[in-house]
């Protein structure tokens, strides 16, 4: 098999973007694992909350599969940031606090409790439309991480695949050593049975005609013909290297692939009735089991 590069794409991935703008510093991460389907978390500001929906819609787009967390921070910086302070508010503590009989103007004002009294310090005015002005930054960072994302995917996938052909290589070998054994088996039976039915019939001074061993005989390679079950396996191991380097989202595909791999070396394994391809067998069903892990991981 052939090392070239693949369409497969990873389920494991991340991808940041930051920026600075009009006194808003942005950051965004957005991390992928591995899911059966897509499972997106979004954490936004509230300010920005109704963008939730439209995040969502541009991460399916470009995510099939997996489970996504998308994470926004915004924090305004410079002369934006800074709360105002109510200054009738303030007024009013004060002027309540001079008037409390006993105090006599000994006790001393603590400007730092007095900023922290609820109502005195507020955020900057809401003027609306946080939408209009954080969306179009907040659109292109997030296609700035699905790009970063997207290409860390995409290594993942290739190393993933190259491993993938190399399970695959291990069991087209052993299936080929498989192919060279079956007729041996047959014939190894058949001297095992005559020599077994010679034994018993010449201490019971008894005959057998050979036409019954030839029976006997047919009756086994009958029962342990294997040949199909080869030409399935071959057949389901191009059909996974085909998908692999022909399918982005080959994931599910992938995975049905090797259940049924499985299922024709286990039918292998019980009809060959014969020790060298039982060991060939537990090989298969090694590889197959990794690749079974791996392709869990693919999108």
């Amino acid at each position: 098999m052939s090392s070239v590069k693949n369409m497969i794409v990873s389920m494991t991935g991340f991808g940041d973007a930051s920026i600075e703008r009009s006194g808003t510093h942005y950051s965004i991460e957005i991390r992928s694992l591995n899911n059966r389907f897509f499972k997106p978390v979004i954490k936004l500001p509230d300010i920005v909350a109704g963008m939730e929906p439209e995040i969502e819609t541009l991460l399916r787009d470009r995510l099939v599969r997996g489970s996504i967390t998308c994470i926004l921070k915004m924090r305004v910086e410079g002369a934006e940031a800074a709360y105002l302070i109510n200054q009738p508010a303030l007024q009013a503590y004060v002027e309540q606090l001079n008037s409390v009989k006993g105090l006599n103007g000994i006790a001393r004002i603590d400007l730092a409790s007095l900023l922290s009294l609820p109502g005195v310090c507020q955020e900057p005015a809401d003027d609306g439309d946080h939408l209009d002005k954080h969306g179009p930054v907040i659109r292109q960072l997030i296609d700035q991480s699905i790009g970063k994302l997207s290409q860390m995917r995409q290594r993942e996938g290739q190393a993933l695949f190259e491993d993938l052909l190399r399970h695959a290589a291990v069991i087209a070998q052993a299936l080929s050593e498989i192919e060279k054994r079956a007729p041996f088996v047959i014939d190894d039976y058949h001297r095992r049975l005559s020599s077994r039915v010679a034994e018993l019939l010449s201490k019971a001074q008894m005959q057998v005609a050979q036409i019954d061993l030839l029976k006997e005989v047919a009756v086994f390679a009958e029962r342990s013909d294997i040949s199909e079950e080869i030409q399935r396996l071959r057949h389901h191991l191009a059909s996974f290297e085909q998908a692999c380097r022909t399918s982005e989202h080959a994931g599910r595909k992938l995975d049905f692939i090797t259940q049924e791999m499985l299922r024709e070396t286990n039918t292998i394994g019980s009809k060959a009735n014969d020790a060298l391809i039982a060991g060939h067998v537990v090989d298969i069903k090694g590889s197959i089991d990794r690749m079974k892990e791996q392709v869990q991981n693919v999108e």
